[in-house]
């Protein structure tokens, strides 16, 4: 008997997709990693180059460029494709481009039988993640997001550049739409069980000022990259990594991600980033965090936002 190995296709070679083969690579999450994009000869060049690597890779994988038939066995389906944000470009300004776009893609993978798990990191992610569902049929907590994973790295990064601390060890969220409109949970940040609050009560030199700066500098920080380098890519490469290997290992952690809501906090009927758990079966359950008045009011301003944008586009479908 043949055992089962992981397969991942992954949709889309750009920065995005290529950045995510690499570090999946070095990880050595998946046996079998297929490339597919609309550019034949990038996906191929792209795994001719990865498979050169292999002699220095943690432990074999499979590396090939195919289409969307080599999803048929695909455990886990990772979409990077679409049209990049262009500078002074917000993330919603993609959705009508995108949403097209991403109908023949899903229309393609669902064509060969596939029935795994599909991870959307195109932005606007939370309105495609919303699309892919739609066009796809699939179970509601086999379409994920990435959502707010990055928001949240950059977040626990800052933090803990700012107090001196290893951000593993910062436990904070970035909540809501993957853009303008996300949120920090201040009321649940905490630097090994003591409130960031406290942190600046009781240690010197840190000021309510400075984190406010730094949500700031964590919600614009697309556009300062994108400014400098054209492209923001490594971060959410490695986002979408450690959601991987969350799916695939079956380890139930929990993770920002942009899942459907089904009356948890007090919305329905759209994807967006909040924690939840993650395993095998893509999202066991959403983590309903306990809001102050505050965050609930700019978390529901979040998603009148993202429903404002999606209801014209998903009408005209």
């Amino acid at each position: 008997m043949v055992k089962r190995v992981n397969r991942v296709a992954l949709i889309g070679t750009g920065f995005v997709g290529s950045s995510y083969a690499f570090a999946l690579l070095n990880q050595g999450i998946t046996e079998e990693l297929v490339l597919i994009d609309v550019n034949k000869d990038k996906a191929e060049g792209d795994a001719m180059d990865l498979n050169h690597g292999l002699p220095f890779a943690p432990s074999h994988t499979k590396i090939w460029y195919g289409s969307y038939k080599d999803c048929d066995q695909a455990d886990l389906v990772v979409i990077t494709a679409g049209a990049n944000q262009k500078p002074g470009e917000t993330r919603l300004d993609l959705v009508e481009k995108n949403t097209k776009i991403f109908k023949s893609i899903v229309q393609e993978i669902m064509s060969c039988g596939f029935d795994g798990i599909i991870l959307v990191a195109t932005n606007p992610v939370d309105i495609l993640t919303y699309a892919v569902w739609k066009f796809s049929g699939l179970p509601k907590e086999r379409v994920i997001g990435s959502g707010t994973i990055l928001d949240t790295a950059r977040f626990r990064y800052l933090l803990g550049d700012y107090f001196r601390v290893d951000a593993r060890n910062v436990h904070a969220y970035i909540i809501g739409e993957h853009g303008d409109t996300e949120l920090p949970v201040w009321s649940h940040a905490d630097i090994a069980g003591t409130s960031i609050s406290e942190w600046t009560k009781n240690k010197e030199g840190f000021t309510k000022d400075a984190l406010n700066k730094i949500f700031l500098n964590v919600r614009d920080a697309a556009y300062q990259i994108i400014e400098r380098k054209g492209a923001t890519f490594y971060g959410i490469a490695m986002g979408l990594v450690r959601l991987t290997k969350a799916i695939l290992q079956n380890e139930n952690s929990v993770l920002t991600v942009s899942t459907y809501l089904d009356g948890e906090y007090g919305h329905r009927d759209l994807y967006i980033g909040v924690p939840a758990v993650v395993n095998r079966n893509g999202i066991r359950e959403v983590v309903e965090l306990d809001l102050s008045k505050e965050e609930k009011d700019k978390f529901s301003q979040s998603v009148a936002v993202l429903k404002k944008t999606m209801d014209p586009v998903f009408k005209n479908i």
